[in-house]
């Protein structure tokens, strides 16, 4: 009786080991904080009522091959993931906003909780004259990244940083939305950031 006791705690062990293994490479990607993502506003505090993604933000998941595909328009924040529509919400235009300057350098960093093979890491950013109070759309952006960084199929530091220059004539409010794209996956990694030129 002792023998099965023991072998029924093991397997159970065994089986609950598989389950948070199987969760924790699920939910583990990575996010941007410079400049600061909405994702990471939420996790540390900053902005609230911003549901999952606060314990998630490193998980904004979508399908990749922006912007001839990937999430839908609305949905781009979010990745597509309506776990995390409170990324989508513009409020108002009124998300924290990192200040920079038009034209200038600028170090991008990412943070990574797993480390995939990487294609590459793309920077979007919005038009000039954008609504900043609707959802992100492909008509709102700049389809043609402002900064491609190839990674060549390798997996990158738990923290990565690049440098690159901000697109020049840029004045008030606009979004960055960065896509880290995964070479062994279908998808990428959505990070918009708020910024105030």
């Amino acid at each position: 009786m002792r023998r099965i006791r023991l072998k029924a705690g093991v397997l159970g062990i065994g089986v609950l080991g598989a389950a948070v293994l199987a969760t924790g490479s699920a939910s583990s990607h990575g996010y941007t904080d410079s400049p600061i993502s909405r994702q990471k506003l939420c996790a540390n505090g900053t902005v609230t009522g911003c549901g999952g993604i606060q314990w998630e933000p490193q998980s904004v998941e979508g399908p990749k091959g922006f912007p001839s595909a990937g999430p839908a328009d609305g949905t781009i924040c979010a990745g597509g993931n309506s776990r995390f529509s409170e990324l989508d919400n513009p409020r108002g235009g009124n998300w924290p906003a990192t200040r920079l300057a038009s034209g200038a350098s600028h170090t991008f960093r990412w943070q990574f909780t797993a480390m995939h093979a990487t294609t590459d890491f793309r920077y979007y950013i919005t038009k000039n004259g954008w609504n900043s109070s609707a959802p992100l759309t492909r008509s709102a952006l700049e389809l043609t990244p402002f900064l491609t960084v190839p990674y060549n199929n390798q997996r990158p530091p738990s923290t990565l940083s690049h440098s690159g220059t901000l697109p020049s004539g840029k004045s008030g409010r606009h979004v960055i939305l960065a896509v880290w794209t995964i070479a062994d996956t279908g998808n990428a990694f959505y990070a918009c950031s708020d910024v105030q030129f």
